[in-house]
């Protein structure tokens, strides 16, 4: 059965917003129009990346396609119409890996992390492991390990991810979220690229993808080896008395055989008739 959906907690929408940033990709015009994220996605407003036939824009090529999409840009309400639509399902994602209950501020915070790291992202993740198994302190401190990027492929702890892992972290703890990310540096706010997966959950995913294969070959193995000891084992011995029962069937009449239900036939009949 699904789990069932939660409201996205308004201070989450509110710790997505300031970490986000609504940037503009054409500021000549009045609205908000759409622009490239640090991972060379189309984007407008609040992170909603832009699809077309399925697929994700991609690179400068497609700035046509994407500014074609929304021509004349956005307005600020309409980025919010987008946001709320991009957190339905997540919510939901969300709700179907939870296994323990959890509080709306732990909620909330979840919801904010998957924004920026993606619902596979979560579900991978040592912190979900950690969150089900029933060490919340444990999972809270997992939400740091999500601070890093490649710059230049480098990849580097970034500290826009790290104040918005230390705000989701409060959140997550009920604490005062807005002061954590209050402590930012100055300079303009602009989009947080996806952070790369941290080390240990990484080698927990492949050790996982190395286990499974090996799980789903050792029945077929087990059945072929069955097989085989089967087809080499010797036919069972006929009992004299199935030998003589045989002998018997085989030399009774054909026409004995098919009277048999032609007798049956009639006297049912004679039953029915009344005779």
């Amino acid at each position: 059965m699904p789990a069932p959906l939660r409201d996205v907690p308004q201070d989450a929408v509110d710790l997505i917003k300031c970490f986000e940033g609504i940037p503009d990709g054409d500021p000549s015009t009045v609205r908000i129009d759409a622009y490239l994220c640090p991972a060379g996605v189309w984007t407008i407003g609040w992170g909603h990346a832009l699809m077309d036939g399925g697929q994700q824009l991609k690179g400068a090529a497609h700035k046509p396609r994407a500014r074609a999409l929304y021509p004349g840009g956005i307005t600020r309400e309409q980025a919010e119409a987008l946001l709320c639509a991009d957190l339905i399902p997540r919510a939901a994602s969300v709700c179907s890996l939870l296994k323990v209950p959890v509080s709306e501020a732990q909620f909330g915070a979840l919801m904010a992390l998957v924004f920026n790291i993606g619902t596979g992202n979560l579900a991978a993740s040592t912190l979900l492991r950690r969150l089900n198994a029933g060490d919340a302190a444990g999972a809270a401190d997992q939400f740091l390990a999500w601070d890093k990027a490649r710059v230049n492929g480098v990849l580097q702890a970034l500290a826009g991810l790290t104040r918005r892992r230390r705000a989701e972290r409060a959140m997550f703890l009920g604490q005062d979220w807005r002061a954590v990310a209050a402590t930012r540096s100055r300079g303009a706010i602009g989009p947080l690229p996806v952070p790369e997966m941290p080390a240990e959950d990484a080698a927990a995913l492949r050790a996982a993808a190395a286990v499974q294969p090996a799980a789903f070959e050792a029945p077929a193995a087990k059945q072929r080896a069955a097989g085989k000891t089967r087809s080499r084992t010797a036919p069972a011995k006929t009992s004299p008395a199935a030998k003589k029962a045989a002998k018997k069937a085989v030399k009774t009449p054909a026409k004995t055989v098919a009277r048999q239900p032609a007798a049956a036939g009639r006297k049912a009949a004679s039953k029915v008739a009344g005779r």
